[in-house]
């Protein structure tokens, strides 16, 4: 869960400011659920509305609990993308 405080090509500071992170837990939220409501649709879909309930909350409470670290890293990379005046330079990438 430990993630990097500066780049290790162009040593960015990727926090921009004390607390520059807290809204990626909004974006994690929304990720969330947006997964979750895909993978009940696709249920949905598949047993054309004869599933029970635990066919549900299995698959989409698993899928959940599995993807959380990647959607922690996913939501900070695009915190940082849309919300931050960080921009990536591919100059800067190919030197090392």
């Amino acid at each position: 869960m430990e993630m990097e405080t500066h780049c290790p090509v162009c040593d960015l500071q990727f926090e921009i400011e004390p607390g520059f992170f807290w809204g990626a837990m909004y974006v994690s939220y929304a990720l969330t659920v947006g997964m979750m409501l895909g993978i009940g649709g696709a249920i949905l879909i598949i047993s054309q509305g004869q599933a029970g309930f635990w066919t549900y909350i299995i698959p989409i409470v698993g899928t959940m609990v599995l993807s959380s670290p990647l959607t922690y890293r996913f939501a900070r990379i695009l915190l940082l993308y849309f919300f931050s005046p960080i921009k990536f330079k591919p100059e800067l990438a190919n030197k090392k």
